[in-house]
């Protein structure tokens, strides 16, 4: 099975990429939408239908991007063991940590908009819209540059 999965490490990569791509596209949608639900009246149709588009972008789409970029990039580090020696991939395993989080964070913002019970700003969601861009950004640098 070792054997397999090493000769089709491109293949393991491209669904690493694909999966990362479909992560980000949730992460950056999800703060927009709460932006928006946030100018709602809670309760009305417009909100009820963003809870349903939060749910279902959540559930359907940035949950198993996620589960699919964690599988296939530890795929990649259990092929190539060598490779926890580098300190670039330290620091993205660092900043894909608090990506995660983040995306949990995500999650609970939009269960307490499922309850109507959301305390933020659109203000606040427009500045957290930004953090999944920072985050990218930033493992992108490391995975191409490899500055240290």
């Amino acid at each position: 099975m070792t054997m397999f999965l090493s000769n089709n490490i491109l293949w393991i990569r491209a669904f690493h990429v694909i999966a990362v791509i479909a992560w980000m596209s949730g992460m950056l949608y999800l703060p927009r939408l709460f932006v928006y639900h946030t100018q709602t009246v809670p309760g009305s149709a417009e909100s009820e239908r963003f809870k349903v588009m939060e749910r279902k972008l959540l559930r359907m789409i940035i949950n198993p991007a996620m589960i699919a970029t964690w599988i296939f990039g530890l795929l990649q580090i259990w092929l190539i063991p060598g490779i926890l020696e580098e300190h670039w991939l330290h620091a993205k395993l660092a900043l894909v940590i608090i990506l995660s989080g983040l995306h949990g964070y995500f999650a609970t913002c939009m269960k307490r908009f499922a309850r109507d019970a959301n305390d933020k700003s659109a203000r606040f969601y427009k500045i957290l819209n930004e953090v999944p861009a920072v985050l990218m950004a930033l493992i992108v640098i490391l995975v191409i540059v490899k500055p240290f």
